[in-house]
């Protein structure tokens, strides 16, 4: 079946399953958005030992979906592996190591005789919520403005500027999308605690952060958007990359469905904050989460289809990276698209174990009860 697809629908296709992952990884950030509220919505160490305890059984599967994401663009584009983690390295260093920190925090916060002490773990729980975070908006801000790097014919590639990677922290576009993520996050895990945690007054405090975040991350959001209109891009034809005014928005208007899945994944998302904060309702993380997948996936798909490099260079513009230059050969990307057959068993499996692990809410009894909880 998948040997007698194209190489070019080969990679498209595999473009579509990295943004979907993708976009799978950014729903289950609500784990980093949670760990920046422990002191805003928790007022006691009780409360607190609530939200760790929470957030605790999923923390390892934002870990698993970045690995896996990490995983597949190595796998299915080897070249923009390279040149990504490869060249803009201080970045993803700094990323690396702000989700090592998080699996240690969790693993160390209340063990016995913690000579660093709960509060250094909590520090480490928010560095990894906001930095990290913000850091990975910025990483794939750039797979949209672009970076300072050059390939020659060999496929070596060299970063051109000393900050390897850093110097994207400075353009507004990246700034956005990272603060975007960033107030996101805290938005859904908002929402995940008053789903998940059964305490009126966790609920009271999460529905008043709520309020400040969302209007945060609209605000961020709406700039986000109106800059990816509004902004150049590149294109390229025959291996020839230039720039194109309004890029993205003519992308936008030759896919059709991708305004129909953005504006759709963007309803669910309002509606979430309107139904928890006006209706009462616990349900809103479920809109939110089908509404970011939906918004994510749409965005990234921007790139890779309608002649759009994944990763421009600013450098030199004839090493910018597209799906067509990057990606494996005909016989792995086939290989790999039977492999991929096996996905729904393993969203079935972690849909199953997360029903398990929710079967019932958190309670102040059940911490109190569980001496090694979180």
């Amino acid at each position: 079946m998948f040997g007698n697809l194209s190489l070019l629908t080969l990679q498209q296709y595999w473009w579509f399953l990295i943004s979907l992952i993708g976009a799978f990884f950014v729903f289950i950030t609500f784990v980093q958005g949670g760990q920046t509220l422990l002191y805003s919505i928790a007022k006691d160490e009780k409360q607190r030992d609530m939200l760790v305890a929470s957030l605790g059984r999923k923390w390892e599967l934002s870990f698993t979906s970045l690995v896996l994401f990490g995983g597949a663009l190595f796998a299915a584009f080897p070249l923009f592996y390279a040149v990504s983690f490869g060249g803009a390295y201080y970045v993803w260093m700094a990323i690396l190591f702000c989700f090592i920190v998080q699996a240690v925090s969790y693993e160390y916060r209340v063990k016995p005789n913690n000579f660093l002490g709960k509060r250094t773990y909590e520090t480490f729980l928010y560095i990894n919520g906001s930095l990290g975070i913000i850091l990975i908006g910025i990483a794939l801000g750039t797979l949209f403005t672009g970076g300072n790097f050059i390939r020659n014919s060999m496929n070596f590639s060299a970063w051109t500027l000393p900050s390897y990677g850093l110097e994207g922290a400075l353009h507004p576009f990246n700034l956005a999308f990272g603060f975007t993520l960033f107030f996101l996050a805290r938005a859904q895990a908002a929402l995940y605690f008053i789903n998940n945690i059964d305490d009126a007054m966790i609920h009271s405090h999460a529905k008043k952060q709520l309020f400040k975040d969302a209007i945060l991350f609209i605000g961020f959001f709406v700039l986000l958007v109106v800059m990816l209109l509004v902004m150049h891009g590149f294109s390229y034809n025959a291996g020839v990359v230039a720039h194109e005014s309004h890029k993205f928005l003519n992308n936008f208007l030759a896919t059709p469905l991708l305004i129909v899945t953005f504006g759709l994944g963007t309803v669910l998302v309002l509606y979430a904050l309107f139904l928890t904060l006006f209706k009462a309702s616990r349900r809103g993380i479920w809109f939110s989460g089908f509404g970011v997948i939906l918004v994510v996936t749409s965005l990234l798909c921007l790139l890779g289809f309608n002649a759009t490099p994944i990763y421009p260079s600013l450098s030199h513009l004839a090493s910018s990276l597209t799906i067509e230059n990057s990606s494996s050969s005909h016989y792995t990307l086939s290989v790999m698209s039977y492999v991929s057959l096996g996905v729904p068993l393993v969203l079935g499996y972690i849909y199953f174990v997360w029903r398990a692990m929710d079967k019932t809410n958190i309670t102040s009894a059940e911490i109190e009860a569980d001496s090694h909880h979180y």
